[in-house]
């Protein structure tokens, strides 16, 4: 078992390496925002090209806890990495100057999302990084994302992997106990949370993925058919936009 995690890891940190050949970059940034799914990607990057090289932000809000900038800054400094921490309060204030602008918690959790990806693609074109993603593939399937927020990136080194899976890799990669066992949520608004949103523990969620992969996506209870209609629903997300290219 922990032979067949540590290829599969090496093959993370390996597609970590090309993708900065490739782009002829050596450096890389990440948001940290102090869950699970940035804590593992950032360890894999440092172990892929070096701490020297990765820049983790910290891009906290009103609604954000103490905590979360305490648990990614004490992991930064674990890792050995540089790590700023950035409020975004002041650009969330000037949005709501926009004529006509109204504030609900979704919209300004979207928001926040696509606000964090404006500034971590500043910095990535600032200082010449690549903008790594922090996206599990629970979150692809189900949609739970903002487009053009955190599903942009130029790397998604976690994708392939489910939420249980990020989990069960996180102690043998070093992951902080207080990280792994708080409460999974993207914070944007107070009291949010992941699997209360969705509407299902993230145990039940990867089982009827799961099943519902091995069964052409075909549902067989309850629990996967609503599990189905998510998926079906925000299919757009995970598809180029519409267009024409090629046709005329």
């Amino acid at each position: 078992m922990e032979n067949g995690c540590g290829c599969a890891l090496g093959r993370i940190e390996q597609m970590i390496r090309y993708s900065c050949w490739q782009s002829g970059l050596e450096k890389i940034v990440i948001g940290v925002s102090g869950g699970i799914d940035s804590g593992v990607s950032s360890v894999l990057c440092c172990r892929a090209i070096g701490n020297d090289r990765v820049l983790g932000l910290t891009l906290p809000t009103a609604v954000t806890k103490p905590n979360e900038v305490r648990d990614a800054t004490e992991l930064c400094r674990s890792l050995g990495m540089e790590h700023r921490v950035i409020p975004i309060d002041p650009i969330l204030d000037a949005y709501r100057g926009m004529p006509g602008f109204v504030e609900t918690p979704g919209l300004m959790g979207n928001l926040m999302a696509r606000t964090r990806m404006v500034v971590l693609y500043y910095h990535a074109n600032r200082e010449g990084r690549l903008v790594c993603g922090t996206s599990n593939r629970t979150e692809y399937l189900l949609g739970y994302t903002t487009k053009y927020g955190d599903n942009a990136a130029d790397l998604q080194p976690i994708l392939h992997l489910f939420k249980t899976e990020v989990r069960d890799i996180a102690r043998g990669l070093g992951i902080p106990e207080a990280i792994i066992r708080k409460t999974p949520s993207a914070g944007l608004w107070e009291g949010q949370s992941d699997e209360a949103e969705i509407g299902f523990p993230y145990p039940v969620i990867d089982t009827a993925l799961r099943s519902l992969e091995k069964n052409g996506w075909k549902s067989e209870n309850e629990v996967e058919e609503k599990i189905l209609s998510r998926v079906k629903k925000n299919s757009h997300k995970r598809l180029p936009p519409p267009n024409l290219m090629g046709t005329c």
